[in-house]
């Protein structure tokens, strides 16, 4: 494997992780129970569950896109919020915290198995790749946010806290 490969591995797979930046994305919604998930603070749009389904719907696209397949663009940015604003239940909490991970590992499976620059039509692996990672980080600081003011940061795996 060539140095500026495995440069770039690492640089998106830290992208992803949320390494060097904040706390791990991977950690992000552990330690929340199902019920304050759902709670919506005063004047908030998103509950932090809206903003986890959020996420996993894009997720889901740059995913499909990557393996090849042609994900349709939602008509309006409100297609892209899918579920409502809070789990019905512990387990639904528990898969959608499941399924943000899954989709974390083969968007960082993706970036180490495929070549990073390759091309379809004006997008490459490495520019989906970057800006999934851009969205994950900036839902996460919302994320963040909307926990501070629910008295549930950081999460068990400890964060940044100033």
């Amino acid at each position: 494997m060539s140095n500026d490969r495995k440069v770039l591995e690492k640089t998106v797979g830290s992208a992803l992780s949320g390494e060097g930046a904040h706390v791990g994305t991977k950690n992000l919604f552990a330690g929340l129970n199902w019920k304050l998930a759902g709670t919506r603070p005063e004047g908030v749009p998103h509950s932090i569950y809206q903003l986890l389904n959020h996420m996993i719907y894009w997720q889901d696209w740059v995913v499909k896109w990557l393996e090849g397949k042609d994900p349709a663009v939602p008509a309006h940015a409100s297609d892209g919020w899918p579920g409502g604003p809070r789990p019905a239940s512990a387990k639904e909490w528990q898969q959608a915290v499941r399924g943000f991970r899954s989709r974390l590992d083969r968007l960082a499976r993706q970036s180490r198995e495929a070549d990073l620059l390759a091309t379809r039509g004006k997008h490459s692996r490495l520019g989906m790749l970057h800006a999934i990672a851009s969205h994950n980080s900036y839902h996460a600081g919302q994320v963040v946010v909307l926990r501070q003011l629910l008295h549930k940061w950081p999460p068990p795996s400890g964060g940044v806290t100033w």
